[in-house]
């Protein structure tokens, strides 16, 4: 049972690492307040172009050109789930149960710079990649309490093996000849309202809190082939910075806290606390093309597969039932012991037939088959509980190849309408366990479109789309890390202060859509239980930017 405890800890913390992405499942898009304001930015001839349209950033002026961006996201994510055995939980017994975490970026800066000159255009770029935030799970996760519940059934399964067997050599007639609980006679010890109870309630607190950091610095040329078509080539540097922060204590199945049988001597023996340090490096290649014929500019990039293997530091407490047996005869020897010393029994005596009595409870067939079972689940598991978070392990976390095309208009002067196109080979950007391969090879399909209008020589209003459509299987989806399909909408605004200085400003809100997954779960043999869980998210995202040329 307490593996599942770890397993759930060490996992649920991963949920909060994931910030607010607009893109793949790794791979940060909204580095400048334009594409904020206009969502569709891949064929715009502008310094925002360093990351958008590399190649074609080689038209504008001579000269330097510097952006200086600031923008704060928020995020909501909710899982409802309607798990049956949440209504065991003593301090909310209600299901369906909603499961909130909250993401807060207050600072994503990003630094776009291009120095033109001739036919060249020398280029860089530093921006938040991936991540840029914190996300807190106050409460803990569905999956999290799910398999707390589960795991509370499956104490009280022990009990009850154990009392019926004590019941069974030292209360005659407390067991019927058909095997079943004689309720007149039978005395519980481990399955009493002050213990583990019947019931399968449970209590516990928890916190998950994660913070995830990738930093992209890139550098790379742009070459004018001819007066209407470019070529760009560059490579970016990325750090990746991530802490998980998480614990469970004051674990209780009925009224027994679950310290009192792993180790009574140490009330934080059953405690869980997650420390992890990530940290890596990693470098993506970019090709992209620019042409440019009258009115229209068609636009191409390509980057590669970024390889990451994050190297954990970690501090975790985890507890152990290497002393189980142990424990519980302990505990049973001291109310064995109290019995027969009521019973009249002097101690010695008391304590000698208490050893003996224990000694043949957690012998009985059914006690020891319970008792080994939980212990192979443990051995077998640890690896996998211990996971992604041990100490010194480096850990794959790929961020996917993209493709970007786009295709700008300008029927006039003052008016400028893009539309664009993202590809994400998220299939094959190796994460932990492969879970990559649970999606579909498709991988993620983006449409974007945006119009900006010159309202006057000082003014420029603008607003946009974007359409992000993940290859998602239902295997895929888990509420410690998920992603939903989404709409998101941007508007804002330049204020051209002078001929080389803009101010802009952009806030973009996403629609996510609602992902219903159900799934079977077998309690027991011959018991089951269905429940269904709907996946969400709600975000928000702010920004502001200056554009200098000098």
């Amino acid at each position: 049972m307490v593996n599942k405890f770890k397993t759930v800890c060490l996992t649920a913390a991963i949920a909060s690492s994931s910030a607010t992405f607009a893109g793949g499942l790794l791979t940060n898009t909204n580095q400048h307040v334009a594409f904020n304001r206009m969502m569709s930015r891949e064929a715009s001839i502008g310094i925002d172009g360093v990351y958008y349209n590399p190649a074609g950033v080689v038209f504008m002026g001579e000269g330097s050109h510097l952006a200086i961006n600031w923008q704060l996201a928020y995020q909501t994510r909710t899982i409802k789930n309607d798990y049956k055995l949440f209504t065991n939980n003593v301090n909310n017994p209600t299901t369906p149960r909603d499961f909130k975490g909250k993401a807060f970026a207050p600072v994503i800066p990003s630094f776009q710079y291009a120095y033109n000159k001739g036919r060249w255009s020398l280029q860089g770029n530093f921006a938040l990649t991936g991540g840029g935030g914190k996300c807190t799970f106050d409460n803990g996760l569905g999956s999290f309490e799910k398999i707390v519940g589960e795991t509370a059934m499956g104490a009280i399964g022990l009990a009850g093996a154990i009392d019926y067997a004590a019941n069974k050599i030292l209360i005659p007639g407390s067991i019927k000849p058909d095997g079943t609980i004689n309720e007149d006679k039978f005395k519980p010890m481990f399955t009493s309202d002050k213990a583990f109870g019947k019931k399968g309630s449970y209590s516990f607190d928890s916190y998950m809190h994660g913070r995830q950091y990738y930093f992209g610095l890139s550098a790379g040329a742009a070459y004018k082939v001819s007066d209407n078509f470019s070529v760009y080539a560059g490579l970016r540097g990325i750090y990746a910075t991530c802490n998980y922060y998480g614990y469970v204590e004051n674990i209780k199945v009925g009224n027994m806290p679950l310290y009192q049988v792993l180790d009574p001597s140490k009330e934080n023996s059953a405690n869980i606390e997650l420390s992890c340090d990530q940290s890596g490096i990693g470098f993506t290649p970019m090709l992209a093309v620019d042409y440019k014929t009258g009115r229209w500019n068609f636009s191409a990039k390509y980057e590669f597969k970024t390889r990451m293997r994050l190297k954990n530091k970690s501090v975790n407490q985890l507890p152990s039932i290497g002393n189980l047996d142990d424990n519980l005869k302990n505990q049973m020897n001291k109310v064995l012991t109290a019995k027969f010393m009521q019973a009249g029994l002097p101690q010695e005596q008391a304590m000698i037939k208490a050893e003996q009595t224990s000694t043949a409870v957690l012998n009985n067939p059914t006690v020891v088959a319970t008792t080994a079972g939980l212990k192979q689940q443990f051995d077998s598991k640890i690896n996998k509980a211990i996971g992604e978070y041990a100490d010194g392990k480096k850990i794959a976390g790929d961020i996917p190849s993209l493709l970007t095309v786009g295709v700008g208009y300008s029927p006039i002067d003052e008016l400028h309408i893009n539309v664009g196109f993202h590809w994400f080979d998220d299939y094959n950007a190796t994460s932990y366990n492969n879970r990559n391969k649970l999606l579909k090879k498709r991988g993620t399909l983006e449409f974007n479109a945006g119009v900006e209008y010159d309202v006057t020589k000082k003014i420029t209003v603008s607003t946009g789309w974007q359409n992000t459509n993940y290859g998602l299987t239902d295997k895929y989806m888990d509420d410690k890390s998920f992603v939903v399909g989404s709409n998101s909408v941007g508007l804002g605004g330049v204020y051209h202060i002078t001929k080389k200085l803009d101010f802009s400003v952009a806030y973009f809100h996403t629609f996510y859509n609602h992902v219903k997954t159900s799934e079977t779960v077998t309690l027991a043999p011959g018991v089951s239980n269905t429940y269904n869980s709907d996946y969400t998210r709600n975000n928000n995202a702010f920004a502001a930017g200056v554009n200098i040329t000098f």
